[in-house]
């Protein structure tokens, strides 16, 4: 899997995606300190409205900024999006009122969803080769879950040394580094949108998921990863303080069983991807979330027991890998079902819709955790993914093979076709080009 960095563009652009992950695991960090600082025991709501800002941005913005950046070239635009992140980390420590940390987390947020759906769409570009692309899809995986593992204890260690205010200016320099890395390298240019007008193009990769049958899958099929992910990071800290009286210590094992699931899926993915369609990998991953949930409301509704906290810990592990089978080939699919002058407005889509099953997943986790306990947020979000994934299911039918009836003899798309009564038939993968229309 690692020979994908034998390319240097990707090899930079990869590099980059690792340290602005690491500052922004350092500020996630940060912030928490800073809002104990400001608002003490009501830190908790200072956060909640943070993360919910943070997801509005996600939604709203995404879109927005693909639209109005249409034929930019993709490398200014990253740069920009970067060296604001860096500037908006550099006057967080300077802050003294709560409002204030509302307005910059929102640019902040804001500032990566411009960045995030242009990166997304311009990997496919630099790496067009469908095997390479996998490759560098699990790396991507990988950057995430390893991120999750890395930025709390490299905070730690920092603020050993230092106060959390200087956590802040690591977070800025992971920009900068990430900033640096793009302007190294030569980036495709991006093909111009065909929608007329901003609202057309602010609107082309919804009507995309709208209309094509797999993205509409899609759609349902993030509804089942937030589900188990907001189980996951709202109410880690329930079962491991609450429910199972365990030691605030064992809340990072708890949330690096999640991510160990998550890497394994993602190192054992592209030699499967290779052999197994993206479909089936990403139906069975919504199937085994739903049988997950099912495991995780025993060990909730059981009594007393050692066996639980191993029991948790096997859950949370599977979800991850769940999740991994899920998210992994998502970029492949959105490769194959957006032409490629609408490809950035498709991830931008992704992006935005994506983060608005969280936006309704994470308060739900923890409004019915809190009120109601956890076996009925269990209920729910077991019932939202089971539902999600039924829906994919329908929503996503095998497809057909391609048939070729108007193509002249000795033509070279299909070169691997059988003879068939309606034509010629091969193993087509429902790719979008001049001989099949998308599906």
């Amino acid at each position: 899997m690692l020979a994908v960095l034998r390319h240097r563009t990707y090899r930079h652009l990869f590099a980059a995606q690792v340290v602005a992950l690491t500052g922004t695991g350092l500020a996630t960090v940060a912030l928490g300190l800073l809002a104990y600082d400001m608002a003490g025991s009501d830190a908790g709501s200072v956060l909640g409205t943070a993360l919910a800002i943070k997801m509005v941005a996600y939604v709203v913005i995404a879109p927005a900024v693909g639209a109005v950046t249409d034929g930019l070239p993709r490398r200014a635009l990253m740069l920009s999006a970067d060296l604001t992140r860096a500037g908006v980390a550099l006057l967080l420590p300077f802050v003294d009122q709560v409002w204030q940390v509302y307005v910059l987390v929102f640019l902040l947020q804001s500032a990566s969803a411009a960045f995030t759906p242009a990166f997304q769409a311009v990997v496919p570009d630099v790496l067009p080769e469908e095997r390479d692309y996998t490759r560098a899809l699990s790396m991507s995986r990988l950057a995430y879950d390893l991120e999750s593992l890395f930025s709390p204890a490299l905070a730690a260690a920092l603020l050993s040394l230092v106060t959390y205010n200087w956590l802040f200016t690591g977070t800025a320099l992971g920009f900068l580094a990430s900033a640096a890395l793009v302007v190294s390298v030569t980036l495709p240019p991006a093909r111009p949108s065909t929608a007329c007008g901003a609202y057309a193009r602010a609107t082309a990769g919804t009507r995309l998921f709208r209309t094509v049958p797999a993205l509409r899958a899609l759609l349902a099929l993030n509804l089942a990863v937030a589900a188990a992910s907001a189980m996951v990071t709202v109410n880690s800290v329930v079962y491991v303080r609450d429910l199972l009286d365990l030691p605030t210590g064992a809340l990072p094992l708890a949330l690096g069983a999640y991510g160990a699931g998550s890497m394994t899926v993602a190192l054992l993915l592209p030699r499967l991807l290779d052999r197994v369609p993206d479909r089936t990998v990403m139906l069975s991953g919504a199937g085994l979330l739903v049988l997950v949930f099912a495991g995780l409301g025993a060990v909730t509704t059981a009594g007393g027991g050692g066996w639980r906290w191993p029991a948790l810990l096997a859950v949370w592990a599977a979800f991850g890998a769940a999740c991994a089978m899920v998210l992994t080939p998502t970029g492949r699919l959105i490769r194959r079902s957006a032409p490629a002058e609408a490809r950035t407005a498709a991830f931008a889509a992704q992006f935005s819709l994506s983060h608005g099953c969280w936006l309704l997943t994470y308060p739900l986790a923890g409004w019915l955790g809190a009120t109601a306990g956890p076996g009925w947020a269990v209920a729910a979000l077991g019932s939202i993914a089971l539902a999600a994934s039924l829906s994919a299911v329908r929503l996503w039918p095998t497809p057909p093979t391609p048939a070729h009836t108007d193509l002249p003899a000795g033509h070279p798309h299909p070169a691997d076709a059988r003879r068939a009564r309606s034509g010629r038939r091969h193993r087509g993968a429902g790719l979008a080009d001049g001989a099949h229309s998308h599906s």
